[in-house]
């Protein structure tokens, strides 16, 4: 199973409490059945240090991450995150999240579309669109 998508904190915290839309729940689904779930380990800590995080919250968290591809911080990543931090004026986790999908040549599924629409070469697919009804994973 290959690795085509990374995913953005908002997606992850959208898909663990099904909050998707139907169409967009079918393409997450089917997506994840096509391709290994990848997260920046930005939005590892993002995910765990969220401030109204239950225990509960963490066991699912944690029981999700365990199955799904992390990608850390990586020289290639942290290179890319300073030219996009300064070229695009991103946040910084917003920059390394962004560099991580750039480095491994991956599409970023997030729900914040104007964040990272500037970004030259960074592939970006909200399921929250009704266009992703008509596609495949």
């Amino acid at each position: 199973m290959g690795i085509k998508y990374l995913w953005d904190t908002n997606i992850v915290i959208y898909y663990l409490e099904q909050q998707f839309p139907p169409f967009a729940e079918s393409f997450m689904d089917a997506m994840c059945m096509k391709y290994q779930p990848a997260i920046s380990v930005i939005t590892e800590l993002e995910l765990l240090c969220w401030k109204s995080t239950t225990k509960e919250d963490l066991k699912t968290l944690n029981k999700f991450i365990s199955t799904i591809k992390v990608f850390e911080l990586d020289k290639a990543i942290k290179s890319k995150a300073i030219e996009v931090r300064k070229l695009y004026k991103l946040k910084l986790p917003d920059a390394i999240i962004a560099s991580t999908a750039l480095v491994y040549k991956l599409t970023l599924l997030t729900r914040d579309i104007n964040d990272f629409k500037n970004i030259k070469n960074l592939k970006l697919l909200n399921p929250y669109c009704k266009e992703v009804s008509g596609l495949m994973p």
